[in-house]
């Protein structure tokens, strides 16, 4: 068997893991590059290894730097199935077209604004190629497993978001685990991750390799934060991930309004992506923790703003009140929109509730500019800008060893360490090197492992 690294190595985002055998080969995860324009960069170069011609793709989850390149193969003539759980093609569902619109409407609006250096912006893949390439997807139970070729697969849960799961893939008595990105053991929303069974190789995410999440209780660091700006007559601005963080934002905010901890403010989840959803969770909430009553009582409470008019007339609300809106890194979404009316108010907030990688606006926010550029102008960054980070959907460093502790490993079971930028990588390694047996390694981009 050969495994090679073609992306969520050395830096967070693009995760794709090509497995070979000398008859069958499938690709672990495919993933868009994000953040730094020299990552983002790598989706338009040409594919490598003739990762489109693969047999199957396994997803680990549905988040676009594991799925969203999928498109992009389909546009290159790729038609073998795609495996993940059920939960992760029902979010799939929502998340490539609307990539793919996204795209689309960037591309418009750049060369609207003469904004690009190219006479013709074109979007990576549109909505109709991701509506396309949904056709590939095959829903998969966990712990049943299947066969790709001479490889067989099992997915079993990880936490973190809904479908999300660890793959095992087993050839000739050599078992390879891949964690995805593993959840936390008392995460607000999703279920504990599963420990893992015997395997001879390990590839684990580092996205929070050089973190610990802290004590801090994450509902009162955001009442805090509500109170202080409903106080201020500011309005909250809260750019977030549209699958798993809206969700649970919408459920914190409507339990802590019940319990009288924050005041009954006017609350828009301004994404239709998110809303569609949080339609998902509810449909499949057998596999977290919210209950069917809980989930329907985020629409009861919170105003859900589908067209971009009824996006527009947010503005038009006195404050205070709470915007919820994506991109969670501020990449995009009409969350931009909100910052053209609010960040230049010293009376707002910005607040930020997942990781920011780095080049993009969220990190560059957290990090303390005085100005960001949006649609090619300069805007001064006036609110202030916060961060919980308690509810991240990723274990830290010591919950990952906590998690390997708990798993079937062996003392000489290998670990690659992937999904983590530089520095978060370095500190896990040195972290499981003191505390651990296990023979640590950091996967490199375009490293080739033969087994």
């Amino acid at each position: 068997m050969r495994l090679t690294f073609l992306g969520g190595s050395e830096t967070v985002t693009g995760s794709k893991y090509l497995l070979e055998t000398d008859t069958t080969r499938v690709l672990i995860d495919c993933g868009l590059f994000q953040g730094y324009k020299w990552l983002r960069e790598r989706n338009w170069q040409p594919l490598p290894l003739g990762i489109n011609e693969v047999d199957a793709i396994v997803l680990t989850h549905a988040h676009l730097d594991h799925s969203g390149f999928v498109p992009v193969l389909y546009k290159h003539d790729f038609r073998g199935r795609v495996y993940s759980h059920y939960g992760t093609v029902g979010l799939c569902q929502i998340l490539w077209p609307d990539s793919g619109r996204i795209q689309e409407e960037d591309a418009k609006f750049y060369k609207k604004h003469n904004l690009s250096r190219h006479a013709q912006p074109q979007p990576l893949y549109d909505e109709a190629t991701a509506d396309a390439a949904l056709r590939l997807m095959h829903g998969i139970e966990y712990d049943k497993t299947f066969q790709v070729g001479d490889i067989s697969f099992t997915l079993q849960p990880s936490g973190h978001i809904l479908g999300a799961a660890s793959v095992i893939a087993e050839h000739q008595g050599i078992r390879i685990g891949f964690s995805g990105d593993v959840g936390r053991s008392n995460d607000i929303l999703m279920k504990p991750p599963r420990p893992l069974p015997e395997v001879d190789y390990l590839l684990l995410e580092s996205t929070y390799g050089d973190r610990r999440h802290g004590d801090d209780d994450p509902w009162q660091q955001f009442a805090d934060v509500v109170n202080e700006t409903a106080a201020a007559g500011g309005v909250l601005m809260i750019p977030s991930f549209a699958v798993g963080r809206a969700q649970l934002i919408q459920h914190m905010l409507v339990t802590m309004m019940a319990e009288g901890k924050i005041p009954r403010l006017p609350v828009f989840l301004d994404s239709p992506m998110a809303i569609s959803v949080s339609d998902t969770y509810r449909e499949h909430h057998d596999y977290h923790r919210l209950t069917a009553r809980q989930c329907a009582a985020l629409e009861q409470n919170i105003v859900y703003t589908h067209s971009v008019d009824e996006s527009k007339a947010i503005a038009e609300q006195g404050a205070p009140h709470i915007i919820i809106a994506g991109s969670g890194m501020a990449t995009g979404g009409r969350i931009l929109h909100h910052f053209k009316h609010w960040l230049g108010d010293h009376r707002s907030t910005v607040l930020f509730t997942g990781h920011q990688a780095g080049g993009t606006r969220g990190a560059k926010m957290v990090q303390g500019v005085e100005r960001i550029k949006l649609h090619g102008q300069w805007l001064p960054v006036k609110a202030r800008i916060r961060e919980l980070d308690g509810l991240s959907g990723h274990a830290d460093y010591v919950e990952l060893q906590e998690w390997l502790a708990q798993s079937a490993l062996r003392s000489d079971t290998k670990i690659y360490l992937v999904h983590g930028e530089p520095d978060a990588l370095e500190a896990m390694s040195d972290h499981l090197k003191q505390t651990t047996s296990f023979d640590v390694h950091i996967g490199a981009y375009r490293q080739v492992l033969h087994f």
